[in-house]
Order: C-alpha cells, then sequence, then structure tokens
C-alpha cells in the first residue's frame, strides 16, 4: 500500500513545483515596470506576449517571451533534478524523465491560472512549447514547428497553438510513453480551454493575423478602438475585459489589481 502511495508523491511534487514557477507571471512584471499599472488594464488585459507585443510593441513582447522561457526551464530542470536524477536511487521517487513533463504541466497551469491573480493569467503557449521540447526535443521540436508552420500558412496564432498540442500527443504515445501521451492530452485540453474563444472568432472570421501585432500604427489604431468601446459601455468594463491607450500610460492609476 505505501509503495503505490509513493507513485504519486514525487508527480505531485512535480506538479506543484512546476506551479510556483508558472505562478512569476513576466507579462504582469514587465508591464508593471513600463507603466506603474497591472497589465489587465490594457488591450485584453492578458498576461502574456501576444497581448504585451500588441499593445508595447515586439521588444518588450521578446521579453516576456524570454521570461517565460526561463521559468519553465528552471521549473522542468529542478524536477528533473529531484525527481528524474541518477543520484535519487529510491525507485519510487525517481521518476525519470518524465518528470520533467509533470513539471511543464504544472508551469503551464501555474502560468494560465495563478494563485495571486485570481486565477487569471496567460494563456501559456510559450511555456508549453519550451516544456514539450525540454521532454523529448525531436518530438516537442517537430510539434512546435508544425504549429509554427500553421501560424505562417494561416496567420491565425490561436490555430497554431492547438495545432502544437494536437501533434504531439501523437508523438508521445507512438514513440515515448502513455503516461507522456495522456499528459499531453492534457496539455492539448487546456490549449484548446485558452485559445476557445480565438478558434471561433477565427471561424466567424473576427480574429486578427499575427502580422498585425507587428504593426505600430494597427496597434494604436486598436487600441483607440477599444478604449472608445469602454467610453460608450462603462458598465462592460471589468478586469478581465479592459482597455486602454498606450498614450494614456503615463496618467495616474485609478483601478489597478
Amino acid at each position: 500500500m505505501i509503495p503505490s502511495m509513493l507513485l504519486y508523491v514525487p508527480r505531485t511534487a512535480c506538479l506543484a513545483i512546476g506551479y510556483l514557477f508558472g505562478c512569476f507571471l513576466t507579462g504582469a512584471i514587465v508591464v508593471r515596470v513600463k507603466t506603474g499599472k497591472s497589465a489587465s488594464e490594457f488591450g485584453t488585459g492578458n498576461h502574456g506576449m501576444a497581448n504585451v507585443t500588441e499593445i508595447f510593441g515586439l521588444k518588450l513582447g521578446l521579453i516576456v517571451l524570454a521570461g517565460d522561457l526561463i521559468k519553465t526551464i528552471l521549473a522542468c530542470s529542478l524536477c528533473m533534478f529531484l525527481f528524474g536524477s541518477d543520484l535519487l536511487k529510491d525507485p519510487f521517487l525517481n521518476i525519470g524523465r518524465i518528470s520533467c513533463l509533470w513539471g511543464g504541466l504544472g508551469a503551464v497551469i501555474g502560468h494560465n491560472w495563478p494563485f495571486w491573480r485570481k486565477f487569471s493569467g496567460g494563456k501559456g503557449v510559450a511555456v508549453t512549447c519550451m516544456a514539450i521540447v525540454l521532454f523529448s526535443p525531436p518530438w516537442g521540436i517537430l510539434a512546435d514547428a508544425a504549429g509554427m508552420l500553421v501560424v505562417l500558412t494561416t496567420g491565425y496564432l490561436p490555430l497554431g497553438a492547438v495545432v502544437i498540442t494536437m501533434v504531439y500527443p501523437v508523438f508521445c504515445f507512438l514513440f515515448v510513453s502513455i503516461e507522456s501521451g495522456i499528459l499531453a492530452l492534457v496539455l492539448m485540453v487546456i490549449m484548446f480551454v485558452r485559445h476557445w474563444k480565438g478558434l471561433v472568432r477565427m471561424v466567424r472570421k473576427e480574429e486578427d493575423r499575427y502580422a498585425m501585432y507587428l504593426n505600430p500604427a494597427w496597434r494604436r489604431e486598436r487600441a483607440a478602438k477599444r478604449a472608445a468601446e469602454q467610453m460608450s459601455s462603462p458598465e462592460q468594463v471589468s478586469e478581465s475585459e479592459p482597455a486602454a491607450r498606450p498614450e494614456q500610460m503615463d496618467q495616474p492609476n485609478q483601478a489597478d489589481s
């Protein structure tokens, strides 16, 4: 009985470790330093790279991306060191390389639903991409490349994101292990949940294509449009769906979270 219970200890620990690392939202820190305000007050209110890039430009977006990748590397590496290293001789606690994917899953959950942000975070694309590459580099790179190809050919970021997690479980089940395949399916479900609204907008032809995010004029026009909508419908404004013009960044904060 005790040995069977021990099977859950390292996996639960890796989830917890990954979650804590994932709760560090680079986008929240970058926007706070830049403006003194919460990232939830700008654009879609999302703390990820896409929203930061749309509102503040590619430079800050890349900083957010780097931070999200680094925290994923740290989470997965720590889980591997504690529960997948050859230094750990206990057969029940040493779960091998799968500890990396458990830690990555925890990081995705923490990034998407951080406790300190009332469980409102990012969408976990960068974190997911890095986690699957760290766990199984060849198949992770192929899955990421498939998603990138879809984005380049269609222009839709949500579609590319879900394609990554649709392709990866196939590789895991065929070439890695059943457990990794199950975890990959969980990542796929999470990605669909976080991008469902974007996918619906894509079907309705209302979703913006990725190249627009790199156009400063388009970003200013989009921000102005959101600000106008906010002023015309103040009762619909909430922390989860804020809007702000980039030129308003220097104004005093009125509703920081």
